[in-house]
């Protein structure tokens, strides 16, 4: 949309009449023009979302190499990478067109508001989704990694009963001795192998593409651990995903109690006489949305009540008078 479309957009609602059937041909105007982006970015997306899905699982690997577990997942049917392809690229191309999914539905709204009014939304959302990146930011960068670390050590300590075996007398023949080093050598040849220092992973020197270097893979070893942590990748993406949604939803609710406040169901001393109540539906929210341990619960508690704190900052400092006059505005004059 451009300014022409904003220019036609009246002053007065009430110069602004449809017919049922108008108003039916507008909204399915705006629903063609909402599928104008999403379709053929969905597309181009779908071939480079294997770059999307590195991306995603370069927490889990940072982890998996970290505390010695093997860095890798599991594709378990033909289709799965596939599908999964598929499903991000509706995902992120819906994801990225909703500024202009917003601004369509917006066009369709706005010619029955009054300035006033509008002045409203222009501030919601911008501000929507400058939250919604904040909050995907905070759970890709800060939440997602601790809490991969914390959920793969709890498995971890899962342990199962050691074997031991006598040490040979002297002269006896014994088997090949693999050292075992406190840190990975800085230089390695082909063929080289070695066990890290807390004996989770076997790692062997390989050829590598890249010239002057060899490639470190690992073998995790047995009897250690009676689980062994190979994560479906699907189950991971789905998990990642379930964690974004949350997050971005909760990270709104600094804009939920601005419109409460608004709308006059909400003012700044009334939040801040709840601030008991508040910690508490924060605590079940994070319950609901994180998985079930008590540290990603607090990893979601902690920013959920700081947009409550941050709420209460934006109900004080923008009453509904200063925004329907214009934050710049105080003359009482329309602009």
């Amino acid at each position: 949309m451009g300014l022409d479309d904003q220019d036609k957009t009246p002053h007065d609602p009430g110069e602004y009449t449809m017919s049922l059937g108008d108003h039916i041909d507008e909204l399915r105007k705006r629903l063609i023009a909402g599928l104008i982006v999403p379709l053929p970015l969905s597309i181009l997306i779908f071939f480079v979302a294997h770059i999307l899905i590195e991306w995603l699982l370069l927490p889990l690997q940072h982890v998996q190499l970290n505390w010695g577990f093997p860095p890798e997942v599991q594709v378990l049917s033909p289709p799965e990478f596939l599908m999964l392809e598929l499903k991000l690229s509706i995902i992120l191309a819906l994801v990225l067109s909703l500024p202009w999914l917003l601004w369509q539905t917006w066009l369709f709204v706005s010619p029955g508001l009054y300035p006033r009014e509008r002045r409203f939304v222009y501030l919601l959302m911008p501000g929507s989704f400058l939250l919604t990146l904040i909050g995907i930011a905070v759970m890709y960068f800060f939440m997602l990694p601790l809490m991969l670390q914390v959920l793969m050590l709890i498995t971890r300590g899962v342990d199962v009963p050691p074997q031991y075996l006598p040490i040979p007398s002297t002269g006896a023949e014994s088997a090949l001795v693999i050292p075992m080093l406190d840190t990975p050598p800085t230089e390695a040849v082909v063929g080289q192998t070695w066990v890290n220092a807390d004996a989770t992973s076997l790692q062997i020197a390989v050829t590598s593409d890249v010239e002057g270097q060899v490639q470190v893979l690992q073998m995790p070893l047995q009897g250690r651990t009676a689980v062994t942590q190979v994560f479906q990748l699907s189950s991971y993406i789905n998990f990642v995903l379930a964690l974004l949604l949350g997050v971005s939803l909760a990270f709104q609710l600094p804009l939920v109690m601005l419109l409460g406040g608004w709308l006059g169901l909400l003012n700044a001393p009334l939040l801040r006489s709840k601030r008991r109540w508040a910690l508490l539906v924060c605590a079940i929210v994070s319950a609901i949305t994180t998985p079930a341990d008590a540290f990603s619960m607090l990893l979601m508690l902690v920013p959920l009540y700081g947009l409550y704190e941050f709420g209460i900052i934006l109900v004080a400092t923008l009453p509904v008078e200063r925004v329907a006059r214009g934050l710049r505005g105080s003359d009482g004059e329309e602009e």
